[in-house]
């Protein structure tokens, strides 16, 4: 069992998010790992010791050749990584992305399996792993709960509304998976010690058979014309009760037609 594992590598959260001057989200620095795809890494080398054999291979698309994100996830226990740095890539936009990445897994050889988180924290589009199955022609499955494989089939359980879907398919397909779907686990001292051994590939876009006209700015279907701070919340009206507040309740509510 080969499975893939998208992991994007963000600024720190803890940390108030600066931007650069094109208005996209600075990233420069040491970069961590996005605690959304921890998810998807514990759930793949779960289901890989579980099949008895196989490996994780992790994707990763970031500036600078920035590895300090991907070796976390390879001190959890994954065994290599492909990481996709390159000046061109500045400004892609979901499918932008979803198109490197997906040469990323057709690079990495014999893949059953890709997961993915459902969003990044940095982004929040959540559409790249669906666009990913697109490109690739696998099925995709989305916001799974809990995972299983067996008899060439992945086997889901859809997180809704009101509970869950129970959701198959065929092998090689994408699978996005939810928070809390497994607990990751922590890095040991000796994980952390493997990861700066373990093979990491670093390719520039050519590699993937790609142009700089398909990704980045050039290739983006949406443009940042402008960021502003959002307003101030206004402060709300108090109301004194002087035995006539009801009125001015319900005259309130009336205005919003709630009533």
């Amino acid at each position: 069992m080969n499975i893939a594992v998208f992991v994007k590598q963000i600024p720190d959260p803890a940390l108030p998010g600066e931007l650069d001057a094109d208005h996209t989200l600075k990233r420069e620095g040491k970069l961590v790992l996005d605690e959304s795809d921890s998810y998807g890494v514990e759930m793949a080398l779960q289901l890989v010791d579980k099949a008895g054999g196989g490996e994780v291979t992790l994707v990763s698309m970031a500036p600078n050749n920035e590895v300090s994100g991907l070796r976390t996830a390879l001190a959890m226990g994954a065994a290599k990584a492909i990481l996709i740095s390159d000046d061109a890539l500045a400004g892609s936009d979901a499918l932008s992305t979803a198109k490197v990445l997906a040469k990323a897994v057709e690079r990495a050889g014999e893949v059953d399996l890709v997961m993915a988180a459902t969003e990044s924290t940095d982004g929040y589009t959540g559409t790249t792993p669906a666009q990913v199955a697109e490109l690739l022609g696998w099925p995709s499955l989305t916001f799974a709960k809990h995972v299983e494989i067996g008899d060439g089939k992945v086997t889901i359980q859809r997180q809704t509304e009101a509970g869950y879907d129970v959701v198959e398919s065929s092998l090689p397909a994408v699978v996005s998976v939810t928070a809390g779907v497994v607990e990751p686990r922590y890095p040991s001292f000796k994980g952390i010690m493997a990861a700066k051994n373990k093979p990491v590939d670093e390719v520039k876009v050519t590699d993937l058979g790609l142009t700089a006209e398909q990704v980045g700015w050039a290739g983006a279907r949406q443009q940042i014309t402008n960021v502003e701070a959002a307003p101030a919340r206004a402060a709300g009206e108090k109301i004194e009760d002087d035995g006539a507040a009801h009125e001015q309740v319900v005259a309130f509510l009336e205005k919003l037609k709630v009533i």
